[in-house]
């Protein structure tokens, strides 16, 4: 509608659209198709450390249950009875601080680190990453290198092809049931967990185990970089941590640009081309499968496969190493070397980092080595607040849960204080054997009439004879009207 004073308005009719036959049954998917990566296998600087790293880890996780300290296991998270023995601690519930801090300085440690240089957790010891090699190694054990995967995958199913599937099946349940039981083997007495499944007992420990050992199958055999591209939150949060300083792979566009093929006795150089001969070998050995040459990407796991396919690459046509390496976004820029790019890793963010990192490892170790092995609970007894007993005396009754925190039987002794005329009117000294616990009845008396009505404060000392554990916990008494 036009209003007056306006200009007529020219509309322009639209004619409809006449769709191509072969468009009216077409269907467009809002997804990107997902092509599988097939990683060439390299060697090198960087993936020597890589396998080294999976050995450590893999030794530390699958033999660390099997260790034992004194007459049980080293390390072991028994939900159940609610006590977790790592070497010589044994410790509570009431012990949670300790795991609290444990995990800040985890997340502090990975902030520092991420700092300095980059995904490195991510490209040598992240469980997804060990395991996505594993599993790799076994696939190209069984079906061949990188051009015979490809056939072995495009070509028709033949004897070979389902075999060498099957193999390859076989010992990727193999390794994820092993790794499930190991994981359970954490909470459960390992040898134990052992007995149970070969005589078919324990359903959730059978659940459990199944559930890891899918968990790593699907995540190892055929997620892989889906989880650290898509999964993955640290993948996304990386950004924040990261500045022009930060040891990253990098590209030097300058030296290699314009990249392009080249005949080894050529002068490329009179032709104008950079040092990148665009083999994209650098592409092939990537596990996430980008082009490292097109600047950081948030899907790099910083592994440094490329930069030992580079080398390789450069050392064959007599070119300086380090195209592709770790370096820092300002230290290619400006041409810095190795002393520079070290300066400048010690800016403040990292020294705040290193600073309340060192803090808190190094208060967490005081406390450890400062701490009381002796725990206790007082509860008061909610049935009989306050009673007269025999004597024409006042007694509350509260129950003490007291918990030995070594590794061998000891005496305990109760005393009470903080009232006139408090007296202990139970057993004054028990036994607890080595890492258990016991409910102690403790009754407390006082003259009656000695005290006004309403609440007292008193504590209870209690010690371990023949040792320096000493534990003192307040409590009230309870006067009635």
């Amino acid at each position: 509608m036009n209003t007056p004073g306006d200009k007529p308005r020219k509309v322009i009719p639209i004619a409809p659209v006449a769709s191509e036959p072969s468009a009216q049954n077409s269907v467009s998917s809002l997804y990107e198709a997902q092509k599988k990566i097939y990683p060439r296998s390299i060697s090198g600087f960087f993936a020597r450390w890589r396998w080294a790293l999976v050995f450590l880890t893999q030794a530390v996780f699958y033999g660390l249950p099997w260790l034992e300290w004194g007459q049980r296991q080293m390390v072991l998270f028994d939900l159940g009875a609610r006590r977790f023995y790592m070497f010589g601690l044994v410790l509570y519930p009431q012990d949670f601080i300790y795991l609290t801090g444990l995990l800040i300085i985890s997340a502090l440690s990975l902030f520092l680190f991420t700092a300095v240089a980059g995904r490195l957790w991510c490209g040598f010891a992240c469980p997804q990453t060990v395991y996505t090699e594993i599993f790799m190694w076994i696939e190209h054990k069984v079906e061949g290198d990188r051009s015979a995967r490809v056939r072995l995958d495009n070509g028709p199913w033949t004897a070979e092809k389902i075999w060498k599937k099957s193999l390859k099946q076989a010992l990727w349940v193999l390794i994820s049931l092993w790794t499930g039981f190991t994981f359970v083997g954490y909470f459960v007495p390992i040898r134990q967990l052992g007995i149970e499944l070969l005589a078919l007992q324990g359903s959730w420990q059978v659940f459990w185990v199944l559930f890891y050992g899918f968990a790593t199958y699907g995540n190892a055999g055929f997620l892989r970089e889906q989880v650290c591209k898509y999964m993955c939150p640290y993948a996304r949060f990386q950004s924040a941590m990261f500045d022009k300083d930060t040891l990253i792979v990098t590209y030097d566009e300058a030296r290699g640009e314009p990249r392009g093929p080249r005949v080894k006795t050529v002068d490329y150089k009179a032709k104008g081309l950079g040092d990148c001969i665009d083999c994209t070998l650098c592409v092939q050995v990537c596990p996430v499968g980008i082009d490292i040459r097109d600047g950081l990407q948030y899907e790099c796991i910083g592994c440094g496969l490329c930069v030992d396919a580079c080398n390789s690459v450069m050392d064959k046509m007599h070119y300086p190493l380090g195209l592709i390496r770790f370096s820092t976004q300002n230290a290619v820029v400006k041409g810095w070397g190795k002393a520079e790019i070290f300066r400048h890793v010690l800016r403040p963010r990292v020294l705040i980092y290193t600073g309340i990192l060192v803090a808190l490892c190094v208060g967490m170790l005081t406390s450890l080595i400062m701490r009381t092995p002796l725990k206790v609970d007082v509860v008061r007894d909610r049935a009989a607040l306050s009673r007269i007993v025999a004597g024409g005396k006042l007694e509350n009754i509260y129950r003490l849960q007291i918990m030995n925190a070594t590794e061998t039987t000891h005496r305990y002794r109760i005393s009470a204080a903080g009232l006139d005329g408090l007296e202990l009117a139970s057993e004054p000294e028990f036994e607890i054997e080595a890492a258990q616990s016991r409910w102690v009845p403790v009754n407390l008396r006082i003259p009656y009439g000695s005290a006004e009505p309403g609440s007292h404060p008193v504590h209870f000392d209690i010690e371990a004879i023949g040792t320096n554990a000493h534990v003192r916990e307040k409590s009230v008494f309870l006067v009635p009207r």
